[in-house]
């Protein structure tokens, strides 16, 4: 391709890491959101996670398949298109006012998004200079910390009103009484993912008609050797690979059980209203966002490895924080610790990669599963919160834990010894 046509691809490809951020970040306020709609404790409503994070798990390798038989474009589209198809699912979802109904919805959402993860990393760095492949994959992550605040900041502010009530709390002259409550809330969730839902119906119409340069073993037109492997499993012979997919699922688990549970610490322990909470949650990703646009020019001059480690143990010191103050001191800690997660993700990948060869694909798909940390460990983490309500904060132990891997990965576990 010609330098001029890499514009509209890269575009293209940018706003992939933006839909799929704002997709996942609207998590933590549907957890606050179906507490009250479906009456959950937090614990109960931690598996709205689970359910949207499990996809990442189960499909890396089933949507490798279909990308290799069909092409990266296919699955782009096919992924926007099922994403947009589970966010109108919002509406009929309405009516049912169940909790399963929700969790196969994100569940969906989620197998479309995973979609978009697989191919956007390699559309990346081959739309343009091999040299200046860092750099771009760097602005694209810019993009996914912009998508991150936009579902923070805005789109939260559409969902959540503003008022809770419980069966026992709420006023007696309430217009309707307790359903009309509760479907006045419903309602609030559709029309965010009906925005949703329509931007990436949107971007998929693009993409069809868009020409995109086909990329690896696309241009390939001999058959497929039945004996190749899709996945080589002695790539965890390697010990920085092991170590970085054993940071990556604890790194993950870590930030999301802050994340998902940012708005329920602000309204419940914090003792914040859900207006005051939602601008907070948006600083929280804004200092998410100028630490990944920070960190990546400080690694001009410092050791991607020694930035790790440094950027963990801060964490590991705000953790104790949160767990020793708890209130609106261990509030302002957590916006700190979304400044030192944020280089952490693209940092412990691009580590845990190094030097792999031929057997980097495998690599990359065993860290994408990592992801599944998301799934269970922001539910100990709420256990915990729930279990012991009146020390709450000492459910922050678990991604203090958690960080505990990520500092020694950037201290001994990056090293290439094999």
């Amino acid at each position: 391709m010609k330098k001029n046509t890499y514009t509209i691809p890269l575009a293209l490809v940018f706003s992939l890491f933006f839909l799929w951020a704002i997709s996942s970040n609207l998590l933590p306020t549907m957890i606050r959101q179906l507490m009250k709609t479906c009456e959950l404790n937090t614990f109960e409503a931690s598996f709205t996670e689970t359910a949207y994070w499990l996809a990442y798990f189960i499909f890396p390798i089933p949507i490798a398949m279909f990308m290799k038989r069909y092409s990266y474009k296919a699955g782009i589209i096919f992924g926007l298109v099922l994403a947009a198809v589970g966010g109108l699912l919002f509406f009929p979802a309405a009516i049912l006012k169940e909790y399963w109904a929700y969790l196969c919805i994100f569940f969906i959402i989620a197998t479309g998004m995973c979609f978009l993860e697989t191919a956007a990393n390699p559309y990346v760095t081959v739309l343009g200079a091999p040299e200046t492949a860092p750099r771009r994959l760097n602005l694209a992550q810019s993009f996914n910390g912009l998508g991150a605040f936009i579902a923070a900041m805005f789109l939260s502010k559409l969902i959540l009103s503003g008022s809770h009530y419980t069966r026992e709390t709420l006023p007696v002259d309430y217009p309707g009484g307790w359903q009309a409550y509760i479907q006045l809330e419903t309602d609030a969730m559709k029309l965010p993912y009906l925005i949703l839902a329509l931007l990436l119906l949107a971007i998929a119409v693009v993409f069809i008609f868009s020409k995109l340069p086909k990329i690896g073993d696309e241009d390939e037109k001999a058959p497929i050797d039945k004996k190749e492997k899709l996945i080589d499993f002695g790539v965890l012979k390697h010990s920085h690979l092991r170590w970085g997919v054993i940071a990556q699922f604890f790194y993950n688990g870590g930030q999301t059980a802050i994340n998902s549970l940012f708005l329920v610490y602000c309204c419940t322990y914090a003792g914040l209203p859900e207006d005051t909470a939602t601008t907070f949650f948006g600083l929280y990703m804004l200092a998410f966002l100028l630490g990944r646009w920070i960190g990546t020019g400080l690694m001009v001059k410092f050791r991607p490895q020694d930035m790790l480690l440094l950027y963990a143990l801060m964490n590991i010191l705000l953790c104790g924080v949160v767990m020793i103050y708890g209130g609106m001191i261990g509030l302002y800690a957590m916006l700190a610790i979304s400044f030192f997660m944020s280089i952490m993700y693209p940092t412990q990948f691009s580590l845990a990669l190094k030097g792999l060869g031929d057997q980097t694909k495998s690599g990359s798909a065993f860290l994408v599963m990592a992801i599944v940390g998301n799934a269970c460990l922001p539910q100990l983490t709420a256990y915990f919160m729930h279990a012991h309500e009146h020390i709450y904060y000492v459910a922050y132990c678990v991604p203090m834990i958690c960080f505990v891997f990520c500092a020694y990965y950037g201290w001994k576990g990056y090293k290439v010894i094999d």
